[in-house]
């Protein structure tokens, strides 16, 4: 059976500098026809630092969205030309101070594909080098390293929401044999 959606019609209601929403009027199979708000988002990086002890160093961010500060990986944009590991690489200079001596891609996502086009690229970063970028001027981070040992406790605990962050963190746990 065939449960692609057809477009009947693609309506974009507001165009914002990283998103843009779009309203499509859709056929669904059997027939029926009804909405579909898409928001369509640019590409983004993620990245899992792990310093050389194991720790990884995590960052917590004011969120306006959810109003509150939040523990993640270091995470951003793909910047129009730029391809998806040098902006891992810019991202971690920019956000902790350092430059991945090994970077892996450890894997894809849609963060919420129900509704938002942003893929979002997953990377592991080892061997950093202290080297410092610029900061956005409209991010506050403060670097939160989380030695190897308190992982499992923090995901288990509830001091991870950020899907992302969840993700990345299950990832190591994983590859790490530790669940």
């Amino acid at each position: 059976m065939d449960t692609r959606e057809k477009t009947i019609s693609k309506n974009t209601a507001y165009r914002g500098r990283i998103l843009n929403l779009r309203i499509d009027k859709v056929e669904i199979p059997g027939g029926k026809k009804t909405i579909r708000e898409v928001v369509e988002h640019s590409p983004a990086v993620a990245i899992l630092p792990v310093a050389d002890d194991g720790s990884v160093l995590l960052i917590r961010q004011y969120r306006y969205a959810i109003g509150e500060d939040i523990l993640e990986i270091p995470a951003g944009l793909v910047e129009p030309g730029e391809d998806f590991d040098r902006c891992a690489e810019r991202e971690l200079q920019e956000e902790i101070g350092y430059f991945p001596g090994t970077l892996k891609e450890i894997g894809r996502m849609y963060n919420s594909p129900g509704f938002c086009t942003e893929m979002l690229v997953l990377y592991l970063a080892s061997n950093l080098k202290p080297s410092k970028l610029q900061a956005d001027d409209d991010e506050f981070i403060h670097l939160n390293p989380v030695p190897p040992g308190e992982i499992a406790s923090i995901l288990g605990d509830g001091r991870i929401r950020d899907g992302k962050t969840f993700a990345a963190l299950s990832w190591y746990l994983a590859f790490r044999g530790e669940i």
